[in-house]
């Protein structure tokens, strides 16, 4: 790890933040020289900090050797120059081997998931999330999202108790209840806009004081989604209406046509523009050709 506590929260705060799909080779395996490129080519793009193996990365998909592979290159790759994050979850004592492999590899900090799959009372969720934040002293940015949303209250109680709490990343979109907790909670923590497509939310988020956010369309379209951003903090409301019109709504309704595509199409859209990362592997399926066609359309009209 080789950034600060302040170093991490600035980068966090304020700068676009990304998620890298994850490269399979044609066999469904993990392809770490194509990754490397990808994420080169992140840095140089201008992300702020680079969330591995995250949602856009298939967490749910890797098991431990591509986890272990993913963390090592990336800190390689990266060598430094912005903050890598890598995700944990599924059981404690999963998140808790995550954890440790990202931390040995170099990582600066921790997206934690919520947990597999059952159904949790906040108090439970907070309990899994302490008991993996505790196990380490890298940063976490608890992901409040599925079956692992919490309320003001128990975000206020967990980074009471974790220290190491450095961020809440939104998943839920709902501006209301985020609103309540970052006027409850303060400065405590950085808040990051985390809905599928963020920038479709970006708006709302930033009228509540979530500077940031995680750009999936990034992955085949950075130059467009760096414009959009800069737009935002500087307030030219005519630039932004103008990309979320000409972009994000047309395929924001491609994505709405087939769960999963959150991630398929961008996928699909790094296959497009000629940085194809492989197809995505089950439960997730590729696009159909014609919304592959569909999504070239909407890339070529926005280039």
């Amino acid at each position: 790890m080789s950034f600060s506590l302040e170093n991490i929260r600035q980068a966090l705060g304020d700068g676009l933040l990304s998620f890298p799909i994850t490269d399979f080779d044609s066999n469904g395996q993990f392809n770490a020289d194509t990754y490397r490129q990808r994420l080169e080519w992140f840095v140089e793009q201008g992300v702020s900090s680079i969330f591995v193996a995250g949602g856009t990365g298939e967490f749910f998909s890797l098991d431990m050797s591509d986890y272990e592979q993913i963390v090592k290159v990336a800190v390689e790759t990266v060598a430094g120059r912005v903050p890598v994050i890598a995700s944990a979850g599924r059981s404690v004592a999963d998140a808790k081997r995550y954890v440790k492999v990202a931390e040995e590899a170099g990582c600066d900090g921790i997206l934690l998931m919520p947990p597999f799959l059952t159904e949790c009372p906040e108090d439970g969720i907070v309990q899994y999330a302490t008991e993996i934040m505790q196990s380490s002293s890298i940063q976490f940015i608890y992901y409040n999202r599925g079956n692992g949303i919490l309320g003001t209250d128990s975000v206020q109680k967990l980074a009471d108790e974790n220290p190491n709490l450095v961020a809440l990343k939104d998943g839920v979109g709902n501006i209301a209840m985020l609103n309540d907790t970052i006027k409850t909670v303060g400065d405590r923590l950085v808040y990051i806009g985390g809905v599928p497509t963020a920038e479709i939310f970006a708006e709302g988020y930033l009228s509540i004081g979530v500077n940031t956010y995680s750009s999936a369309v990034f992955n085949f379209m950075p130059e467009m989604a760096m414009k959009f951003y800069t737009a935002l903090r500087a307030g030219d409301k005519a630039t932004v209406t103008s990309i979320i019109q000409d972009f994000f709504i047309p395929f924001c309704r491609l994505r709405d046509e087939k769960k999963g595509y959150a991630v398929s199409l961008i996928k699909a859209g790094a296959a497009i523009i000629g940085r194809s990362a492989g197809s995505v592997r089950a439960p997730l399926t590729d696009p159909s050709d014609a919304h592959y066609a569909a999504l070239k359309k909407i890339i070529d009209a926005n280039l």
